[in-house]
């Protein structure tokens, strides 16, 4: 009884704070976050591509380019809380489901789980960064954690399993762009049609241009596990650069680094117009089993 009751308070508890309009804001400046990183990396991969390129076109380089103009600490902090809030608001899903239909199955919470765990991971990157543990770029971090992995038994399993999810990720993203299904995601009713009209390219090509690259990250992961080869495994940098490779030449890496960049800017449309609100304020009670009173989001 005793901890059904404690249970039930700290539900209440993190009901209260993912229901709060604050908290909603905090979630919203990790979306404005995430297009700033990606602006930087597509424009460092666009700048690979037409040959001009000194800084790795991932979360590092991102970061050093940041680093290395004036105020670039300040900005650096302000973004490493802004992926501290896409971790929070990813985790509030998995805890109480998504704000859009079929939102709390499970398959939809474990979703949001691992993009939390994904987006912890960018928090703590740019943690270290900013309190100058720099790190290494994508591609070795790839071959270093693929390549330790592989140390233990069932390793090159779960490196195999990583990389499969990856690509079943980039392959969904793409999928879900052409479909447009990523608009049941946003708030379209507070849009003009003149903005829908903007923000919906924006998404398909953005969301699309996105999935192909993590896609690829996952094929080399793939590859890696396959040949029990580490160093075939690739980070962001690292499979931005085999577009250039392929036939067509740099200018297919120039095109995909443009859709990183349409992605940046999509970014800041979920910052205005997407429900973050697995909680919403104003909330009703039930009592529930043990007569632990349970809070509801009001139309739900």
């Amino acid at each position: 009884m005793t901890s059904n009751v404690a249970e039930g308070g700290m539900r209440r508890a993190g009901r209260r704070v993912a229901g709060n309009s604050a908290f909603h804001l905090f979630c919203r400046a990790g979306l404005v976050a995430r297009g700033v990183l990606y602006l930087l990396i597509g424009w460092l991969a666009v700048q690979i591509g037409m040959g001009e390129g000194g800084q790795e076109a991932d979360k590092k380089g991102a970061l050093q380019t940041v680093a290395d103009k004036p105020g670039g600490t300040a900005m650096l902090w302000v973004m490493a809380v802004g992926f501290a809030g896409l971790a929070l608001w990813r985790f509030s899903e998995a805890a109480f489901g998504q704000p859009f239909a079929d939102g709390r199955k499970a398959g939809k919470r474990l979703a949001s789980f691992g993009r939390g765990v994904f987006y912890t991971g960018g928090f703590i990157t740019m943690l270290n960064f900013v309190l100058g543990e720099g790190g290494s770029s994508s591609n070795e971090q790839s071959k270093t954690y693929t390549a330790r992995a592989m140390e233990h038994s069932g390793g090159r399993w779960l490196i195999l399993a990583i990389g499969l999810g990856f690509v079943a990720w980039g392959i969904g993203n793409v999928v879900n762009a052409v479909r447009r299904k990523f608009l049941e995601r946003l708030n379209t009713g507070q849009m003009g049609r003149r903005t829908r009209a903007v923000v919906q390219p924006l998404g398909i090509v953005g969301r699309a241009s996105r999935g192909i690259v993590f896609g690829g990250v996952g094929v080399f992961l793939v590859y890696a596990a396959a040949t029990f080869d580490p160093g075939k495994a690739k980070g962001l940098d690292g499979t931005l650069r085999e577009f250039a490779g392929t036939p067509a030449g740099p200018w297919l890496l120039v095109v995909v680094a443009a859709g990183l960049l349409v992605f940046g800017a999509y970014s800041f449309c979920e910052a205005r117009w997407r429900k973050v609100e697995a909680v919403r304020s104003g909330l009703r009670g039930r009592t529930g089993r043990g007569g632990v009173r349970r809070l509801l989001p009001q139309g739900r």
